[in-house]
């Protein structure tokens, strides 16, 4: 065009065509890194569903801590519609519960357990969503805000030591039984968190296997924030635990790429891969996938269902072909709390 061939033109486009160029150059790039999360989507069974019973959402509450003087944490309690007094449950611990717990975001754990109990795909669990301790002053972590500069959350989650194991086993674990009717099993005990909350996760069942065998980790933080990177080591140096654990991560989770240097224990997928190698050189009951995702929980809310009958896929139950009671869905249980309103919610500690 005639229009470029001008010099006065030129010297005054000549900017404009710079940056054009710019873009153009990094936008192969620019859509690669914005749009790997852009094709995980929620399927039917985290979304609510016709003449599926709904459980009931108690809390908050409030748990004070001697494990870490001055802080306290904010829990929930979701009880199934099945739940019955007389037969003990499951109970599945969910990490940064803020962010598990909403039925408007990616992971919309409730109506997760509300479709796969209905199913009989998963037992009746009590299920329990625990925010990182803080002191009272400070704020409740929101979806932002997930409380890492502003909670315990990076000591409490990521330092390798059972601490935070205590402030589950020894201090939540005693609350609930005495409110709920809770299996004694350690393969009836779960817990699952995403980034830090995963690692802490894995901590719990790896520093008192006798209370949990069952983890599911989205993300994982197994980098070297407090010596996560380690746990391969860990793993290879211990006996074998009785531990089953789902991890889930992506190639675009943080890969510890700053310019031309590089920090391998800073890498999330790569140590996510790691630890899995060395769990499954140990013989370690596990299963996982690595997909395209960023640092987030839209791939782990995707397949969380998924996640959730592999974690359960041998609960006891009764297969016998005449049983047509545990072989249609699983409604509300005659006389449980939802049903009759007569059970006596847990007090605020």
């Amino acid at each position: 065009m005639t229009f470029f061939a001008d010099p006065v033109m030129l010297r005054i486009m000549k900017p404009f065509l710079a940056l054009a160029a710019l873009v153009a150059g990094l936008l192969p790039n620019f859509c690669v890194a914005a749009g790997e999360d852009a094709f995980y989507h929620l399927g039917p069974d985290s979304l609510p569903q016709d003449g599926v019973p709904k459980g009931e959402l108690r809390g908050p509450f409030t748990l004070p801590s001697q494990v870490f003087p001055g802080t306290q944490h904010t829990y929930w309690v979701y009880v199934p519609a099945q739940y019955d007094t007389n037969q003990a449950a499951g109970l599945m611990i969910f990490n940064d519960g803020q962010a598990m717990i909403a039925t408007n975001d990616d992971m919309r754990v409730p109506n997760v357990i509300d479709n796969l109990t209905w199913r009989r795909e998963i037992p009746v669990l009590i299920t329990v969503f625990i925010n990182p301790g803080r002191t009272p002053e400070q704020p409740e972590p929101n979806p932002k805000e997930w409380g890492d500069r502003t909670t315990n959350r990076p000591e409490e989650y990521n330092r390798l030591n059972d601490k935070y194991a205590r402030v589950i086993v020894d201090e939540l674990l005693p609350v609930l039984e005495k409110q709920y009717n809770l299996s004694p099993d350690p393969e009836m005990h779960a817990i699952a968190g995403t980034s830090s909350g995963a690692i802490a996760a894995f901590t719990v069942a790896w520093e008192r296997p006798e209370k949990f065998h069952k983890v599911i980790s989205i993300v994982g933080s197994f980098v070297n924030l407090r010596g996560g990177d380690v746990y391969p080591e860990k793993v290879l140096e211990s006996d074998r635990k009785p531990i089953r654990a789902f991890f889930v991560d992506g190639v675009n989770d943080n890969r510890a790429l700053r310019g031309d240097k590089y920090d391998p224990t800073r890498d999330w997928h790569y140590q996510n891969v790691r630890l899995v190698e060395g769990l499954s050189k140990k013989g370690y009951d596990i299963n996982y996938t690595w997909g395209i995702g960023l640092h987030g929980q839209k791939q782990g809310g995707a397949i969380l269902p998924e996640m959730m009958r592999w974690l359960w896929r041998d609960y006891p139950r009764p297969f016998d072909p005449h049983n047509l009671e545990e072989r249609s869905f699983r409604g509300r249980a005659p006389g449980s709390p939802l049903e009759t309103g007569s059970a006596e919610k847990p007090q605020e500690r």
